[in-house]
């Protein structure tokens, strides 16, 4: 937090009702795309009063909707999103990028960040013989633990952020394969920082896996991760390293450069 910042938070600047407000649109996720104010009052600390008042005017702004019982977010949510994406300005610049390594490998690759616990897609593209298929939208979150690229933001936390994320979320099992144990969750985010890369074999979905490299910026800090993602029947493992994280890791520096990261 720079000087301003924190001159900011002293004066008691901060905004509480609109602290509270993302606070209630960031607890919708994808087990619970609906949910009564009292739902959302006990995911958030809030009163259910207050949660009540917040989901009435999101519905007010039109970024919620409402069967007079639940609540559910709406698409204009995404104007958030959009926001973020439009300032961030890497999806538009790795996506030309994106499209060599799809067209290279021919699997589909994905960019993303991480929120929390989760995994957020900014960029996703499919491989000509596969485009006509259903594709990951933008914006998509997926548990962090379970993939390749949720590995590497992971790894690029300092260990007191990864203790802290870990405690509040432990990681929950989604396939037979995914870890759970803290122990060995570390233990892979460890290795994860010594070779510079993730690998997961159907730790999120059966039958799928995927590689993941860091992207940096001019500070060597890790903003993004860059990924490739495969069925276990068209990529082996070997495959997977000795092949696809060559290009990855080619296209992770193509990415930084225009950008002005190196």
């Amino acid at each position: 937090m720079d000087d301003e910042a924190d001159k900011t938070a002293r004066d008691g600047d901060l905004l509480q009702t609109l602290m509270r407000g993302l606070s209630v649109i960031a607890c919708f996720d994808r087990l619970s795309p609906r949910m009564t104010p009292t739902e959302v009052a006990r995911r958030t600390n809030l009163t259910r009063a207050a949660a009540r008042r917040i989901l009435l005017t999101l519905v007010h702004t039109g970024h919620a909707t409402t069967d007079g019982k639940t609540f559910e977010l709406t698409a204009r949510v995404l104007e958030l999103g959009y926001a973020y994406l439009s300032s961030f300005g890497l999806p538009e610049i790795a996506r030309s990028t994106m499209e060599s390594v799809a067209r290279e490998v021919g699997e589909a690759c994905s960019l993303g960040v991480l929120n929390q616990a989760d995994i957020v897609y900014i960029g996703r593209v499919e491989p000509p013989r596969l485009s006509a298929r259903p594709t990951a939208g933008i914006g998509l979150r997926l548990p962090a633990h379970a993939m390749a690229m949720g590995q590497v933001m992971l790894a690029a936390l300092a260990d007191d952020e990864l203790d802290a994320l870990l405690s509040a979320w432990p990681p929950q099992a989604l396939t037979e394969y995914t870890i759970t144990s803290r122990d060995a969750l570390l233990a892979r985010i460890d290795q994860v920082r010594q070779q510079g890369y993730s690998f997961q074999d159907q730790e999120f979905e059966l039958g799928s896996r995927s590689i993941a490299v860091p992207v940096r910026d001019r500070r060597n800090r890790v903003i993004a991760a860059l990924a490739v993602g495969a069925s276990i029947g068209r990529c082996s493992v070997e495959d997977m390293v000795d092949r696809i994280l060559p290009v990855l890791r080619r296209a992770a520096r193509e990415i930084e450069r225009p950008a002005g990261l190196l």
